[in-house]
């Protein structure tokens, strides 16, 4: 590559970052990490009116949870900043002005009464209409009057708004490094606006200035902007500037169907598609967030970096070095990726099982409600608990209920699994109640020991007694190794609980 790799996150403050956006920052933040470049965060907040509070802390909380910080951004080795648009709002208008001078853009003074006359116009008669080459001579613009009348017109304060002059007849050859070539004719392009008379640029202008002055070598992100391409690659080249090379990323989809995937889907389905919580400033509505879920930070990368990429291989798990080593945006799919819940679900589990028991147990209690339950037990037997029931859990917020029942003995029996009670079994567990009275050292291999011997020597079949024991214990046919329950619990208990067994059952 003929320059330093500089790419970019510019997202908009207007609400919670969407997974979506994650996704991009994360495929930006891995071809920087991968081509020893720079990762930095723009806030792009032209659009005052929909601006949203919390939300560019909401960002900056967001890249540092999932430990994708950016290497420059507000307040943090500001090298070209600012690094929010609205305070960079002075520069705009004389890069505006230089494309007025250029004759690269105009001056357009039509009234949104007058565009919305136009537009019902063509409606009438079966057209779309579209501000641009057809008939920019036409309208209210500094194309058909005089240089005097348009100073004169601006002095006296009347609004207006300067457009691009698209170039006529022209068929652009374009490169995207996902999607190879791409073609664009000019003639179905609009001039779009670039500067309002409110001292604001739109985001295109913006975006292109700020591209230019911080440097990006690339612009990757989402395909919804693919459509903004030639204008900005029109743009580049009336400034004379050398444009960056282009990635657009492909859709995250809905988990059924087709279609970009939303909150609604989330909500229907009950998976987040956010990252944190959201609470909104306005309508006090809530929406979940992958971390508050009880998603692994790391989970979530390697989930994400899989939708719509791969390395060529069968492998799925990857720290976030080793996907910034394999990362190639040449490897990225062209068509949208299917969110899979569920395969979400998986990484998580993955990642869970990858933490330590101690640190498990450690978000166990703090997890849990009533931490009094947890009293009688101490730390290390808590974290031999987890031990046992983690395998079966996606999330820390399953344990309570894989283990409720070695701190709480069982109000009722599995109706399903009652059936296993037959007419000798209180016999045989007031039976086994006296082979466990007898047990000195109470440990997992002793008890299982003991208990064998004793079935073996009087010939009792294996599932006359270890349902019906596991049923006392647990309250149903579930749980891990029904020895280690029995130890963890104590030899008072378990015989306690067999006793409630055979006096409910």
């Amino acid at each position: 590559m003929s320059k330093p790799v500089r790419v970019r996150f510019a997202p908009s403050p207007t609400g919670p970052l969407h997974i979506g956006g994650v996704r991009t920052a994360l495929f930006n933040y891995l071809f920087a990490k991968k081509n020893n470049g720079i990762f930095f965060l723009r806030i792009e907040d032209t659009d005052q009116n929909r601006f949203v509070p919390g939300a560019e802390a909401y960002i900056m909380e967001t890249l540092e949870w999932l430990g994708i910080a950016p290497d420059e951004t507000i307040g943090k080795n500001e090298k070209f900043g600012p690094y929010k648009q609205s305070e960079r709002k002075d520069l705009y208008k004389k890069y505006a002005d230089e494309l007025i001078n250029s004759g690269n853009a105009y001056y357009a003074f039509d009234t949104a009464e007058a565009l919305d006359y136009h537009r019902k116009q063509h409606e009438e008669q079966g057209k779309t209409f579209i501000y641009n080459h057809h008939n920019r001579e036409k309208l209210d613009t500094s194309l058909v009057i005089s240089y005097e009348e348009t100073a004169k017109r601006i002095d006296t304060g009347e609004d207006f708004v300067i457009r691009f002059k698209t170039p006529v007849n022209e068929t652009l050859h374009l490169q995207d490094i996902i999607r190879g070539e791409v073609m664009f004719e000019t003639n179905l392009l609009d001039d779009k606006v670039l500067f309002k008379s409110d001292g604001m640029p739109t985001y295109h202008l913006a975006n292109i200035v700020d591209d230019y002055l911080m440097e990006t070598s690339h612009v990757i992100r989402g395909e919804e902007w693919l459509p903004s391409m030639p204008l900005h690659v029109l743009l580049y080249r009336a400034f004379g500037w050398g444009a960056p090379e282009f990635a657009h990323l492909p859709l995250i989809l809905k988990p059924i169907g087709n279609g970009k995937l939303s909150k609604r889907d989330g909500d229907k389905l009950g998976f987040p598609v956010f990252p944190l919580d959201w609470t909104d400033p306005i309508s006090g509505e809530k929406s979940s967030g992958y971390r508050e879920k009880g998603f692994f930070p790391e989970a979530v990368i390697n989930f994400l970096a899989l939708l719509g990429w791969n390395d060529g291989t069968e492998k799925e798990l990857f720290s976030l070095v080793e996907l910034a080593d394999a990362f190639d945006l040449t490897r990225v799919h062209k068509s949208g990726a299917k969110f899979d819940p569920e395969k979400n679900k998986w990484f998580n589990h993955q990642y869970l099982m990858k933490q330590s028991d101690e640190s498990l147990a450690e978000a166990f209690v703090k997890n849990t409600s009533d931490k009094n339950i947890l009293s009688n037990f101490s730390f290390v037997e808590i974290t031999k608990i987890v031990s046992l029931i983690k395998e079966r859990a996606h999330f820390v917020s399953e344990f309570w209920e894989l283990c409720d029942y070695f701190f709480i003995e069982p109000k009722s029996y599995d109706e399903k699994a009652s059936k296993n009670w037959k007419e000798e079994t209180p016999a045989l567990m007031q039976d086994l109640i006296l082979v466990i009275g007898g047990i000195v050292n109470f440990t997992s291999l002793n008890i299982e020991t003991t208990v064998k011997d004793w079935m073996t020597k009087n010939e009792i079949g294996m599932g006359k007694v270890m349902q019906p024991f596991r049923l006392s214990l647990v309250g149903a046919l579930k749980g891990p190794h029904l020895f280690d329950i029995a130890e963890l619990i104590g030899k008072e208990k378990t015989i306690k609980r067999i006793e409630k067994a055979i006096a409910s059952l």
